[in-house]
């Protein structure tokens, strides 16, 4: 282990490999329809002339500072950079209009680097167990998480429970777009083949998301005032340090979700939107104020970003050392290996126990390094938040459309887009609740396919499995928890207003 961090620090090639990796991994993750897939794909021409230590090294760097980049569009425009980023927007963008975006951006990047190097000590630390976690968690773990998910974010619906099911419900149905994956049926596809492969994630989270805030911002007609309150030039060493106090102040919120994020990605198939998004409920299940979410509440943005990169250690623990993709991101990875002579399986930590140590470096040095350069940066991005919405919203528009395009290749998909953004708006206009469709939509595939595997394997009694009896406990427990907490601030604010009366 040590060895492995002399010869890290020591090796200007392997440095200056990071120093390349990290910036590009960002760029990849700001740009919303690129992530981390294109980005290895991008560069996979490049390793058939790099040794293994560099090999792994620039591609654990890339992939790694995706999900950090992924927050910058997000909270600066309400955009996206990377499907898991979605968690975070809602909160982060508002803290933006409030003319705190150094804060938010600040706070993100400060998660996402401790939750990145706890990722990176949770990978070092279940090598020797990484069998019995993998096997542990079976199909009814993972639709149950993904069920438990969906209940978690209606819940965060603050006084409108049924309509967060009724949103997260419709969320659902458009998942089952396409072509099943078990039996291949087609479902409300009609005669469109671009619709086999269902709707496109990108489409819908950019439709449901950013177009109505750009439609909102290009229709509101602000007074003086208020545009000087939300556009004031604003203290960014006074924000810096104040995202960094969130981040301090809430350390066991970080710890936790960090926590959870990585043991979420040792799971095979679940991804970082799932721990993204159970995470966010997390947060407001133990928040004072869960009201606050959705709003501008720093902890719908710690907790999210802590579980976006922290889920990258996880996921490694699978894919690595037995071949199995912790998400559809290791699966590209795990292409790329093959230039590089590395082969993935369980005697990879025996046979090469070096490269492994260098890959746990790599995963923390690379966060550590992503989270300085976007800590100095920070100041010149506060000035794209203090920008006109007429000089804002065409640009936005333009890179919406190119972001749809790269993520779908099917200029069809500007349709659909359309057809949501419409729903979206609606969603908006009459405060009706978004993260539960995202949330639906995002998971309704997984959960799917984790029943329809359950039931093909262990009937009815799937449910019955100790690993999902104690799923179905503990998040029962946090669900009348964060039930009783808002049906006893419902009851306060309900008394506050016959008061004021």
């Amino acid at each position: 282990m040590l060895d492995a961090l002399w010869i890290f620090v020591s090796s200007p090639t392997l440095l200056l490999w990071l120093s390349i990796a990290v910036p590009i991994g960002l760029f990849f993750g700001i740009v919303p329809g690129f992530g981390g897939k294109l980005a290895i794909i991008s560069v996979m021409p490049l390793l058939f002339r790099m040794d293994p230590a560099s090999g792994i090294v620039f591609l654990i760097s890339l992939h790694a500072v995706v999900h950090t980049g992924g927050a910058l569009p997000a909270i600066l425009f309400g955009i996206p950079g990377t499907g898991p980023s979605t968690a975070m927007l809602a909160d982060g963008h508002a803290m933006a209009r409030k003319g705190e975006a150094v804060r938010a951006l600040t706070a993100s990047t400060a998660a996402s680097v401790i939750g990145g190097v706890l990722g990176a000590v949770v990978l070092a630390a279940l090598v020797p167990f990484a069998m019995t976690a993998v096997t542990w968690m079976s199909y009814p773990e993972i639709f149950f998480l993904a069920l438990f998910g969906i209940l978690f974010c209606a819940l965060l619906s603050e006084g409108a429970l049924a309509k967060g099911l009724l949103t997260g419900c419709f969320g659902l149905l458009l998942a089952t777009v396409g072509a099943e994956k078990i039996f291949g049926t087609h479902r409300f596809t009609g005669e469109h083949q671009f619709l086999w492969g269902g709707i496109d994630l990108i489409t819908a989270i950019l439709a449901i998301y950013a177009v109505p805030e750009m439609i909102e911002m290009a229709a509101a007609r602000k007074d003086d005032t208020a545009d000087a309150k939300i556009h004031q030039r604003t203290d960014v060493l006074r924000q810096q340090w104040l995202g960094l106090r969130d981040v301090l102040e809430h350390r066991w919120l970080t710890f936790r979700t960090s926590m959870i994020g990585a043991v979420i990605g040792i799971i095979p198939g679940l991804g970082g939107d799932v721990a993204s998004w159970f995470c966010y409920g997390h947060a407001a299940q133990k928040s004072k104020t869960p009201e606050k979410f959705g709003k501008g509440a720093v902890e719908g943005i710690i907790g999210p970003e802590a579980a976006n990169n922290s889920k990258e250690g996880g996921a490694l623990v699978p894919t690595l050392f037995l071949g199995i993709p912790g998400s559809s991101g290791m699966a590209v990875l795990l292409v790329a290996l093959v230039p590089l002579g590395i082969s993935p399986g369980p005697r990879l930590a025996v046979d090469q126990p070096q490269l492994v140590w260098i890959m746990v470096w790599a995963l923390a040095a690379s966060n550590i390094l992503a989270g300085l350069m976007l800590y100095l940066i920070s100041f010149r991005l506060n000035a794209i938040a203090r920008i006109r919405a007429e000089y804002l919203v065409p640009y936005v528009y333009l890179f919406v459309l190119i972001s749809i395009f790269l993520s779908s290749g099917e200029w069809r998909f500007y349709l659909v887009m359309a057809g949501l953004a419409l729903v979206g708006y609606a969603f908006k206009k009459f405060d009706w609740p978004r993260a539960p469709f995202v949330i639906g939509f995002i998971l309704g595939p997984a959960a799917e396919d984790a029943l329809v595997k359950s039931l093909g394997i262990w009937g009815g009694t799937f449910f019955a499995r100790p690993a999902s009896l104690l799923i179905i406990a503990v998040l029962t427990l946090g669900f009348v928890r964060l039930s009783r907490r808002m049906i006893r601030q419902a009851a306060q604010n309900a008394a506050r207003r016959g008061e004021i009366r």
